[in-house]
């Protein structure tokens, strides 16, 4: 098998997020005018035009940096739907989400990122969480651990919150997508947990729960631009995460749900407190 990612890699991925970021994204936050903002599929799922030139931007930075690799965009796969396919199959493919939190960027709310995850014949190996606003990039390494890393350089060490009882326990949950009637069954359960909210972006909602701020995440809609680079830095500050029914969780899935917690017992306790025996179809 082609040899993991490694450090200096990653950093290479890091640096190029921060400077597209700056050069593409921040340059248009609070400036869009009216005709840059499309919808897609309704008027809360946009795309604008700082989402296409930062996939454009990245994709050729990793295009250069990386020679070979394949590159799966948010917005390319959009228009081609076959570059999924690369997920199972490329020997190193780089799935891109250039602007996550669009309908917040588009709304001038400063709450959104920018996510590279780098995936090898299938399996996550690294991932990078950039926020434009405050400048800070989550990075993982399979294997490796999770850290944030400041601007000047400072890399503070990631580690989800300590197990504690599901009516303590503080969640992002989207259930926007789940059929019925589980949605409605667990939207009537969400007071099981302590709080609940949901941000529309989940580059903040993983780089919070890796961090310890929040202990439960909930998700049913997986494209992997949303949840790969994710998925990764909570496993690697510590959590545990598998779908409804179990099973581990693929880049190559995009159905089946997501549920994350501390650990499995965690787990377990908030997916009996919200799902109960149910699954989604």
């Amino acid at each position: 098998m082609t040899p993991l990612f490694d450090a200096s890699q990653l950093a290479t991925v890091a640096t190029l997020l921060r400077e597209v970021a700056a050069t593409e994204i921040m340059r248009r936050f609070g400036r869009l005018q009216r005709d840059q903002i499309h919808e897609k599929t309704s008027a809360f799922d946009v795309v604008t035009e700082a989402d296409e030139a930062a996939e454009r931007a990245i994709a050729a930075g990793l295009r250069a940096a990386f020679p070979g690799a394949d590159v799966v965009g948010e917005e390319a796969t959009g228009r081609d739907p076959a570059l999924l396919d690369l997920l199972g199959s490329s020997a190193l493919v780089f799935v891109v989400d250039p602007l996550d939190g669009t309908k917040n960027f588009a709304s001038g709310l400063p709450l959104f990122g920018v996510m590279v995850a780098v995936v090898q014949r299938g399996e996550v190996v690294a991932g990078v969480i950039h926020d434009p606003v405050g400048q800070t990039t989550a990075c993982a390494l399979r294997g490796q651990g999770a850290w944030l890393l400041a601007p000047d350089g400072q890399r503070t060490p990631l580690r989800v919150a300590a197990p504690q009882a599901v009516k303590q326990m503080h969640g992002i949950v989207s259930t926007n997508f789940v059929p019925e009637p589980l949605r409605t069954q667990v939207n009537a359960r969400l007071s099981s947990l302590a709080t609940t909210n949901w941000f529309r972006c989940a580059a903040h909602e993983y780089r919070l729960a890796a961090a310890g701020h929040v202990d439960v995440l909930f998700y049913n809609k997986l494209m992997p631009w949303d949840h790969a680079a994710g998925w990764l830095l909570h496993q690697e500050a510590g959590g545990y995460s598998a779908h409804f029914d179990g099973s581990p969780y693929r880049p190559t899935h995009t159905t089946g749900g997501l549920l994350c917690a501390p650990d499995r017992a965690s787990w377990a306790a908030v997916h009996r407190a919200l799902l109960g025996d149910a699954s989604p179809s």
